[in-house]
């Protein structure tokens, strides 16, 4: 261990967290969570310590080290797995001892979802979150969570009064089926990152539950807000709250090979998602100092439904860049298109219309190559950089082609935030599409008109969803007489 690590050390916090080991190169080799930084950190360079042939590559290999701090173990272990997922640390997968990822598994679409854990996710129309790489770690998380957002942890039975009803572990026996999925929905997405707007709808449900003398339900939503801040307030991606930005290899590369005029802190990415040009949908990803912040993310609709993504891509960025969003949204540093030369071409010409100067970039999918125009992208490429990264350039129609090895951190950095992209836009374009199928058969079924079908869908999701309800929840939702017909034609 150098002197300057030696050093370091010694100013270890006692809190939670999320630390990284670099190389000589300052590469991220391994990636690990910590309940106490100072302890688990320090314990690697114990000489007395008897570790495994693995660990102590590791150990040889460490010039450095840095750390996040966290407010709970929780967010140490959700911030880890984006963590290895944005850095993709060789030792991570070397000291894995074989075993696969773990995944959380919730069945969103039965009629009482349980929430359980695989290694194996299957195509079978559940939700799946991860993957996570601290499978104890992660079933601790989850059942602490459990007393903010009860859930079943099986198939429930018919009665479903069991003893954690009792304990407020599973939903109450009163509790709509409709009414446990928003709350199954609250913890995938306190999961994701979003914490703050949930303590927000928690907090309103509270108070007018109160308002209208549901005293039992408000005093229930208050225990579960109580739960929730005992966990901390979830980490957010801000400038302060992340490692040294200018240590991070991947932004720092980036911003030397694009002539960048700063880090670039905030990255923003764009895919369009549809079908045969319907239900066309972009996303608006954001990345904050290399790590995804999603309570930035946005979605578009398109308002003309065409299967040109040029067009939808120009469209997508004339919106973004409107003057509502630009005072609503803070503006990007750098913008990441999905596609090639002709979706960059679209994204420019649209932020160029605004009035802006933001750099630009695509990721083309086929060969992972940056695409820059060379009059318009509003970046310099440096040829001097390119050449250390190992990489080589093509030049066609005013666009230059960068292709770097795969292993590269900006490489692994673009991935994942077109990756991030591509997800986000399939996911919303996937619910719009069922919300369609949906809304289609509903227009067959006499006396059902728009407010009742905008109902039936904001309750029950999708026709499936429909069919698998109850007549009593139906009944809740539209009266007696359209449930007796809805049942009926659905039957049928």
């Amino acid at each position: 261990m150098n002197t300057s690590l030696a050093q370091k050390l010694k100013n270890l916090p006692n809190s939670p967290g999320v630390y990284f080991h670099k190389s000589t190169s300052g590469e991220v080799i391994y990636v690990g969570k910590a309940a106490v930084l100072k302890n688990r950190v320090r314990q690697y360079f114990q000489a007395n310590r008897d570790i495994d042939a693995k660990t102590r590559a590791l150990v040889a290999e460490i010039e450095d080290t840095d750390w996040i701090e966290t407010d709970s173990e929780i967010d140490a272990l959700f911030l880890e797995s984006e963590m290895v997922k944005r850095y993709m640390p060789r030792y991570n997968i070397l000291l894995r001892d074989d075993k696969s990822q773990l995944y959380v598994r919730i069945d969103i679409k039965s009629e009482w979802p349980h929430v359980s854990f695989t290694r194996n996710p299957a195509d079978d129309k559940a939700r799946y979150i991860g993957p996570f790489y601290n499978g104890h770690a992660l079933k601790k998380a989850l059942r602490y969570l459990r007393k903010v957002f009860p859930y079943y942890t099986k198939p429930p039975g018919t009665h479903r009064v069991d003893f954690d009803v009792h304990l407020g572990l599973s939903p109450r026996s009163d509790m709509t089926s409709q009414e446990y999925k928003s709350s199954l929905k609250k913890l995938i997405r306190y999961i994701e990152g979003d914490k703050l707007t949930i303590t927000r709808e928690l907090e309103r449900d509270m108070n007018r539950a109160a308002r209208q003398q549901q005293f039992e339900i408000a005093a229930e939503l208050r225990n579960r807000l109580g739960y929730l801040r005992e966990l901390q307030r979830r980490i957010m991606f801000g400038d302060k709250e992340f490692l040294d930005i200018s240590k991070d290899r991947a932004l720092d590369d980036l911003r030397l090979l694009l002539g960048l005029a700063s880090i670039p802190a905030r990255v923003e990415g764009y895919d369009i998602s549809h079908m045969s040009g319907t239900n066309v949908v972009a996303s608006m990803v954001v990345f904050t100092n290399g790590v995804s912040d999603r309570t930035e993310y946005r979605k578009f609709k398109m308002h003309k439904e065409q299967n040109n993504d040029f067009a939808n891509m120009f469209e997508t960025l004339s919106r973004r860049f409107s003057e509502k969003n630009r005072s609503r949204w803070k503006l990007p540093d750098i913008c990441l298109i999905d596609g090639g030369k002709g979706q960059l071409d679209s994204a420019i010409t649209a932020r160029d219309q605004a009035g802006l100067t933001i750099p630009m970039i695509g990721l083309a999918k086929q060969h992972e190559e940056i695409v820059v125009h060379l009059e318009r992208s509003r970046v310099r490429l440096d040829h001097k950089v390119l050449e250390r990264l190992d990489g080589h350039t093509m030049t066609s129609d005013k666009f230059t082609l960068i292709s770097l090895p795969h292993s590269s951190h900006i490489v692994k950095l673009l991935q994942r935030i077109r990756d991030e992209s591509h997800r986000f836009a399939v996911t919303y374009h996937t619910t719009l599409k069922r919300t369609s199928q949906t809304k289609s058969t509903l227009e067959d079924i006499p006396g059902i008109g728009p407010v009742t079908r905008k109902k039936l869908i904001k309750a029950f999701g999708s026709l499936r969803g429909i069919e698998q309800a109850s007549q009593t929840d139906i009944t809740q939702v539209v009266g007696d007489k359209l449930a007796q017909r809805i049942i009926s034609f659905v039957k049928s």
